[in-house]
């Protein structure tokens, strides 16, 4: 097993141990945290007087300020040395400052639980521990100096009992490896419990990087949604004028003009491009989600879809606008693999709102198999629906069927709109049978969860 720090280095061989590194690492440790201690105890009376002689003025308060922030210095020196008795580095808790600034980041650093730790550490750093990385580094200079140096400073004893002192030195010199290296490796154990990254710590870092990761997706949508509008109120209006003039102009030519074929031409591109333009923001942000909700949505997309698709909506009014977009696109992404991965036949979406959250499902009858790492679209998907505290769940065992279930919980801060409810049920096909045939799962089935931290197996009786 690898040597990572000096507690480990003491279950080494005697010989091994001696001959490494480690002694004198731990050595240098405690040097070091010695002199660390010793200067902290300066610094810290230092702040603390010019705090009570400047109490009168406001700017006497800066150095109670740097007393309490003082830790943070030690801290980080105290990371540094670590690495002389422990390989595995200790992480920085503190969270990085939102805003530029001195003020932004006292407040921040005075707000977090981690800059009283370290300050705590200091105290103890410069009140004890300074103190016994002394007496354990003070007895690694005597006792050798003490006993090898007996012959040159011991002249009124007897030479055979100064060679003897000196010979005892050195058994006694070479045990002290022992204990140096205990100490270093328990302090660093004791710094690393105190300095270390606690739970909240990483969970106040998660939750920023969950409520930047959200606002990029909020600030993704407004832009889409301002793409969509310009380019329905811009240039598919001009397209349309533009389409209207040619089939005007095609109307007053006379019968057997010679640009009759050209103008037939740019007509039907004009006509192309506009049908293209409609694709296109239909793709951006749908115009018929924000008017009339996702179930209308849903419709719209199945509609485009090559295969048919039965629709089973459920719903009791308007939802969350962010639960509403994530919703519709796990359906249009969910749609657009099974067209060109599945060789389905046909596809069924349900969609339900079920304690708090909604639930949409969808289901096809292809040949299964599917795989999130190859690259379908299905992990950006999960991504996508993780932003909103959402889940994913894929079931594609081989032979089929595929089916792609998300979970994707209603704000609390937003109520449902609309009191009516909005129940959906249709077939998009020529005819045939519109029901939702019960989801079922089959033996093998593969799973795919996205939310932070979460991964789970999906059973088949999560699809009954």
């Amino acid at each position: 097993m690898p040597i990572r720090n000096a507690l480990d280095a003491l279950t080494l061989r005697p010989t091994v141990f001696l001959r490494s590194a480690w002694p004198w690492r731990s050595l240098a440790y405690l040097s070091g945290g010695a002199l660390l201690g010793f200067a902290t105890v300066i610094a810290v009376i230092s702040l603390v007087l010019v705090g009570a002689v400047l109490s009168v003025l406001v700017i006497g308060l800066t150095a109670y300020v740097a007393t309490a922030l003082s830790g943070i210095a030690v801290a980080r020196i105290e990371r540094r040395r670590m690495r002389l008795v422990d390989l595995d580095a200790l992480t920085d808790p503190h969270r990085p400052v939102p805003r530029s600034g001195i003020r932004a980041w006292l407040g921040l650093r005075l707000r977090e639980q981690a800059t009283w730790r370290e300050l705590g550490y200091a105290m103890m750093s410069a009140g004890l521990l300074c103190w016994m990385d002394s007496l354990v580094v003070g007895a690694v200079v005597w006792v050798p100096a003490a006993t090898l140096g007996a012959p040159f400073y011991m002249y009124d004893e007897q030479l055979g009992y100064r060679i003897l002192m000196a010979a005892a030195g050195i058994p006694l010199t070479v045990v002290l490896a022992w204990p140096v290296t205990a100490w270093a490796g328990a302090r660093a154990a004791m710094a690393r419990a105190i300095l270390a990254p606690r739970t909240q710590d990483s969970d106040a870092k998660l939750i920023e990087v969950t409520r930047s990761r959200a606002r990029l997706v909020d600030a993704f949508e407004v832009e889409r949604r301002r793409i969509e509008r310009d380019l329905h109120d811009g240039a598919q209006q001009r397209l349309v004028a533009l389409t209207m003039k040619l089939g005007l102009a095609r109307l007053e030519l006379p019968p057997g003009s010679p640009a009759e074929s050209p103008l037939v031409a740019a007509h039907d591109l004009a006509k192309q491009a506009l049908t293209d333009l409609r694709e296109l923001i239909r793709g951006v942000h749908p115009k018929v989600l924000t008017d009339r909700g996702l179930a209308a949505a849903a419709g719209e997309a199945a509609s485009a879809s090559p295969l048919p698709v039965d629709l089973d909506f459920s719903l009791p009014g308007r939802l969350p606008p962010a639960v509403e977009v994530t919703a519709y696109f796990v359906i249009v992404e969910a749609l657009t693999n099974v067209a060109k991965h599945s060789g389905a036949s046909r596809v069924w979406i349900t969609g339900e709102v079920e304690q708090d959250s909604l639930s949409v499902v969808v289901r096809d009858d292809g040949r299964g198999g599917a795989d999130p790492a190859a690259g379908s679209g299905l992990v950006g998907l999960a991504d996508r629906v993780a932003v909103v505290d959402g889940t994913v769940v894929l079931s594609s065992p081989a032979g089929g069927p595929t089916v792609v279930r998300a979970e994707i919980p209603l704000s609390r801060g937003d109520p449902l709109v609309g009191l009516d409810d909005h129940s959906h049920r249709r077939g998009h096909d020529a005819g045939g049978d519109t029901r939702d045939p019960a989801v079922s799962g089959q033996p093998g089935s593969a799973s795919m969860v996205s939310s932070p931290g979460a991964a789970r197996s999906a059973g088949p009786e999560e699809w009954s």
